[in-house]
């Protein structure tokens, strides 16, 4: 009887431990799932955050902070010539670009040649994603810079000085403002308080971040990027070499029959100049 009575006590406290065993194990899990589950959750909690911060960067954009005079949607867009004329050539740029700098350089003459004869339009997207790769500000700076010239009617001779005096993309020289605002004087009317405030206060940086961010969801992944009607005409164009040329005879192709655009006088004269913002100078 005592040994039954023993053996009965034994296997009632190896059940008690078996138990005891199992729920501190069944404990153990619970707290494990618990802290992966908070983990899990802080996580999600941070993508979100992000996610709102960045959507709160693109959104605090809106089209009446564009500069004057720009157009298509949100106002990203800026146009150079006559709005009437027959070809749309839109230029994907970034000022920092060195094969920007080369396309501008073969082709200003050229582009400034057909605008002024009224047998393009321009239409200026101006990136900066540069930064991003080779760190610096330059790129914005520069794209800001041109934003603050485009507000006042001096865009595109701005745009040509800033290319003739392009630095080298791997020296970061327009994350000093002053030299930007240097080479405004090479501007007739452009170096004056309130560019030179615009400029340093980057009055034009939200605008500046939603062009590039236009660019991102735009499917092209590099600059220049150069388009003839909506067709990329760069560095071919339907299979054919882009040259100074060949650029005048697809617009003489895609224009046959067509009325040309109407340019002012006075632009024409100023377009078709040889030297138009083709002087470098110290300051770049």
């Amino acid at each position: 009887m005592s040994q039954k009575n023993n053996g009965d006590r034994r296997s009632a406290r190896e059940r008690m431990q078996e138990e005891r065993v199992a729920q501190e194990a069944k404990t153990r899990k619970l707290r494990q799932l618990a802290i992966t589950g908070t983990v899990l959750v802080v996580v999600v909690i941070v993508v979100v955050i992000a996610v709102l911060v960045q959507n709160s960067r693109t959104s605090s954009y809106s089209a009446s902070q564009a500069p004057a005079g720009t157009i298509g949607t949100n106002n990203l867009v800026i146009p150079v010539g006559a709005s009437n004329a027959p070809t749309t050539m839109d230029v994907y740029e970034d000022p920092r670009c060195p094969a920007c700098g080369e396309f501008e350089k073969d082709f200003h003459t050229t582009v400034n040649q057909l605008l002024a004869q009224g047998k393009i339009v321009a239409h200026y997207h101006v990136v900066s994603f540069i930064d991003r790769h080779d760190n610096g500000q330059g790129s914005k700076n520069g794209a800001n810079a041109l934003a603050c010239a485009q507000n006042v009617g001096k865009f595109h001779d701005y745009h040509d000085v800033l290319y003739a005096n392009q630095p080298d993309e791997t020296v970061d020289a327009w994350a000093d403002r002053s030299k930007l605002i240097a080479l405004a004087k090479q501007v007739p009317g452009l170096d004056t308080p309130t560019f030179e405030s615009c400029v340093n206060g980057n009055s034009f940086g939200a605008w500046v971040t939603a062009v590039q961010t236009d660019f991102d969801k735009s499917g092209f992944s590099s600059t220049p990027t150069i388009l003839l009607n909506g067709t990329s005409a760069y560095p071919t164009y339907n299979g054919a070499d882009i040259s100074p040329a060949s650029l005048v005879s697809w617009v003489d192709a895609a224009n046959k029959g067509k009325p040309l655009g109407t340019v002012p006088a006075a632009s024409a004269a100023a377009l078709a100049s040889p030297t138009a913002g083709n002087s470098p100078a110290a300051g770049g």
